[in-house]
């Protein structure tokens, strides 16, 4: 039997980077990576899986060169193995699956696009309305992953305290809220509450990591 060619060595080893995707805990513990880099202990909670559980699934990932991690005393800290493209990545397997997955369609409309209609903001619009001091940026993260990075001059009011903190947000300013990636529901909720008590407020097209990912400022606390 002859050897695998050169192009069968190469799809091999992309089909062990899909095979580490095939699983919904791994693309959301992904998600929250983006955020920045973070021990097995948090992303356990942020996920809702035990410890044993989540340590499987980022060593997953990391045999897939999807994570990377050093170590800072006793724990083991994860991270995006060239966010980038990891980023891209996952963007790009989002848009195949609204494409062409009758049931991802039926969720964006029921939920995502029930509570936003508007089209979002786009990266480039922000960055314009930014640059002339149009609008505030609000970020409703919670505030570990505000303090990993977030956009420049963001406010941090994450989802669960917007209500009791609404008089820090100016009336006669447009709001553009962020938070995770294009499916994390803290903005789509953050929208529709906002709107609902007169803010002129939009949702950004995607979330952070996306942001940080295309190379444009980001700050930390």
């Amino acid at each position: 039997m002859s050897s695998a060619g050169p192009k069968q060595a190469i799809f091999a080893s992309l089909a062990e980077i899909a095979q580490a995707l095939a699983h919904a805990h791994r693309l959301e513990l992904l998600e929250h990576l983006g955020q920045g880099e973070r021990c097995v202990e948090e992303l356990a909670a942020r996920v809702g899986l035990t410890f044993a559980n989540a340590s499987r699934h980022l060593q997953i990932l990391r045999r897939a060169s999807l994570t990377a991690t050093r170590r800072d005393g006793k724990r083991v800290l994860y991270r995006l193995a060239g966010e980038g493209e990891v980023v891209a990545l996952l963007q790009a397997l989002g848009r195949v699956g609204e494409r062409n997955v009758a049931e991802i369609e039926l969720v964006m409309a029921a939920y995502f696009r029930a509570r936003d209609t508007m089209e979002p903001i786009s990266r480039r619009e922000l960055t314009e309305r930014l640059r002339d001091g149009l609008v505030t940026v609000l970020d409703v993260r919670p505030e570990p992953e505000f303090r990993l990075g977030h956009l420049p001059s963001a406010l941090n009011i994450p989802w669960p305290d917007l209500e009791q903190r609404l008089g820090e947000l100016p009336q006669d300013r447009e709001v553009v809220a962020y938070c995770r990636g294009p499916y994390c529901v803290l903005s789509f909720e953050a929208v529709a509450a906002l709107r609902a008590r007169g803010f002129t407020v939009h949702r950004l097209e995607d979330g952070f990591p996306e942001w940080k990912a295309a190379g444009l400022p980001v700050e930390a606390a």
